[in-house]
């Protein structure tokens, strides 16, 4: 189970509601990845409409959580502020915090997330903040009290894979809080290899809605974060150089 805050989680695949064809489609890929846990920009929620085409109304929220985010927010009093609203409109104290350094590579802007997770871990915020693979970064972070740490794996929607996994391993190893890997996984493989490192669970959009068929993605990841999870915790052979016989060679015939 994936512990965060007060929220428990079966699955550690998280997954975004952009990108996709329509909501239909979001839909269809939220129910076969088995997520317990969608990240919903508040700029695409509509509180007021009584259409019933709302993002909302696509959402099993007798299964899944929201989990508000911060995505555009360029300073941390932006974000501080999105976060609020969020809590407000959608009455969950869980915020995935975003504070963008950058507009070409959208990296975070380390010194600002660290600013707004300090202002929304004493408001009483679940605070999820995406931050860079920087183990000193998610330490302060834990530290200031947020619930998990979320480093990149790559830029956002690059599809690049995990492409520093030494630091992600130093940060999981060094961590208390659970640690979502987060942007950057292309497909299934890059899944499981985050896991098989030790990540405490999964976070993902591009990759599904990105898809030719994002259901059948949406269902491959599933099965990668448990098939890289159960390896993780079985604990993978050593690698050696030369070869090791997996027969014993004692008794064998002409001896």
């Amino acid at each position: 189970m994936l512990q965060l805050g007060d929220v428990t989680l079966g699955s550690r695949l998280l997954v975004g509601t952009g990108r996709y064809a329509d909501f239909s489609q979001m839909q269809a890929c939220h129910i076969a990845s088995g997520t317990e846990l969608v990240t919903v920009a508040l700029r695409r929620v509509d509180l007021d409409t009584r259409s019933g085409n709302d993002i909302l109304d696509f959402i099993d929220r007798t299964r899944i959580r929201l989990l508000p985010n911060t995505a555009g927010c360029y300073t941390a009093e932006d974000a501080v502020t999105t976060a609020q609203l969020g809590r407000e409109l959608l009455g969950t104290s869980l915020v995935k915090l975003e504070v963008i350094g950058d507009p070409r590579t959208l990296f975070p802007d380390v010194e600002g997330t660290i600013e707004a997770a300090r202002v929304l871990v004493d408001d009483g915020f679940t605070v999820l903040p995406y931050i860079s693979d920087d183990p000193v970064a998610c330490s302060r972070l834990e530290e200031l009290g947020c619930a998990a740490v979320m480093p990149l794996a790559a830029p956002i929607g690059s599809g690049l894979g995990i492409c520093n996994p030494y630091n992600l391993r130093i940060i999981i190893e060094h961590s208390e809080v659970p640690v979502i890997v987060d942007a950057g996984v292309g497909t299934a493989s890059d899944a499981a290899i985050a896991m098989e490192l030790g990540a405490d669970a999964v976070l993902m959009n591009t990759a599904i809605a990105a898809a030719k068929d994002p259901v059948k993605m949406a269902s491959a990841m599933k099965l990668a974060i448990q098939a890289g999870r159960l390896a993780y915790e079985a604990g993978r052979m050593p690698k050696r150089l030369f070869a090791h016989a997996s027969s014993p060679l004692e008794g064998v015939i002409g001896q």
